[in-house]
């Protein structure tokens, strides 16, 4: 090779590698650019009172989901009172960022609409009447979130653990075999599979994400508190017994920005058997989907068939990650701790309240911390 060619040679072979390091560099960087944190802490208990919105802003939680309107009797919410309820927080800088709509988890006996998950009509007709005009006060009020159950059964639970070390707090308990010794009768509903479940359910929302797209209010599901066997008590639930099918299946019903979850961290583990693990690829499914409309936040010690809900610092689930994965899939809503454990102290679910909103907000501080 003569000299001229193998400096020219030697030159663009510098140049490309200069140029390819660049590039390397660059790439290296936008892998390593830290998401920003979108979410914020929130809370569903307590309603509008100014003794609750006073709570709330000296604990730092500026949004929250109020609860619900009052009920116009064969109508549905009075906007006049929905309004009154937003202006009631905007008086302390908080965000009425989501309502309660009435299909609950307190279970088919005690709904306010018992039709829709029965599945009988004509009265499931009427009540779902009632419901849209629900989603058009919300958008009316400027609250973009409904958060709801589909459930026939209410929330299992077969008594409380006292845990000695944190106080003699008491945890919500839940083991399957000693709910199989006191066999509870079926309820109203007698025997429901669970596509007999989803069908109820689309039927729902056939009927209601139009509306819901027209007033542009998001309705966000909550799962089935806890998992449960098949045929427990006659009803298979929507997400039981694999909880992350059940989830798929949901999600996957509607190809709508509307349609989600009120995504329960803790009710989600209750279906799982290795619950610290297993709910990161969840959060990533369901967050990649752009379906996690609204956060609860409860840590659980067990899991499938056999739990109990404790405080966020001493669960089996590790919350900076969750938060993390939360952050990874650009999640804006709220984070929410839903339910605390128990003490007969006077003013001990204040105390729950307030420490896990402390905790709630030191995770999402310590996720923004450069990718942390």
């Amino acid at each position: 090779m003569k000299r001229h060619q193998f400096v020219k040679v030697l030159a663009t072979g510098s140049v490309g590698a200069a140029v390819l390091g660049e590039h390397e560099a660059m790439a290296s960087a936008a892998k390593s650019e830290p998401k920003k944190v979108l979410m914020k802490v929130g809370c569903q208990s307590g309603g509008t009172t100014v003794e609750n919105l006073e709570f709330k802003a000296r604990h730092g939680v500026y949004n929250i989901d109020g609860g619900a309107p009052k009920i116009i009797e064969g109508k549905g919410w009075d906007l006049d009172d929905s309004m009154r309820k937003r202006e009631a927080c905007e008086k302390y800088g908080i965000s009425l960022d989501a309502y309660h709509w009435p299909l609950a988890s307190s279970g088919i006996d005690k709904a306010i609409f018992p039709n829709v998950m029965l599945g009988k009509s004509p009265q499931r007709d009427r009540e779902i009447e009632q419901l849209q005009q629900m989603i058009m006060v919300a958008g009316k009020t400027g609250v973009p979130l409904l958060n709801y159950n589909t459930t026939i059964l209410p929330v299992l639970r077969t008594g409380r653990t006292t845990d000695p070390k944190r106080g003699n707090a008491t945890y919500s308990t839940w083991n399957y075999e000693e709910a199989l010794k006191r066999n509870d009768p079926k309820t109203i509903a007698g025997d429901v599979t669970i596509d007999m479940m989803f069908e109820r359910i689309t039927y729902l929302l056939d009927r209601c994400l139009p509306v819901a797209k027209e007033y542009k209010v998001k309705l966000g599901n909550h799962i089935a508190d806890p998992p449960t066997p098949v045929g427990y008590r006659g009803i298979t639930r929507w997400n039981s017994p694999d909880v992350f099918a059940g989830i798929k299946r949901f999600a996957q019903l509607y190809d709508s920005p509307w349609h989600g979850f009120n995504f329960c961290i803790g009710s989600i583990a209750e279906g799982l058997k290795d619950p610290k693990t297993e709910i990161l690829p969840i959060i990533k499914w369901v967050g990649d989907r752009k379906q996690i409309f609204n956060i609860h936040l409860r840590n659980i010690k067990g899991g499938w068939n056999n739990f109990q809900e404790v405080y966020p610092d001493n669960g089996d689930m590790n919350f900076l990650q969750c938060v993390r994965a939360l952050r990874d899939v650009g999640f804006d809503g709220m984070v929410m701790p839903d339910h605390v454990p128990h003490h007969e102290a006077p003013g001990s679910t204040n105390e729950a309240f307030a420490f896990s909103y402390g905790y709630v907000k030191g995770l999402i501080q310590a996720a923004d911390e450069a990718g942390a």
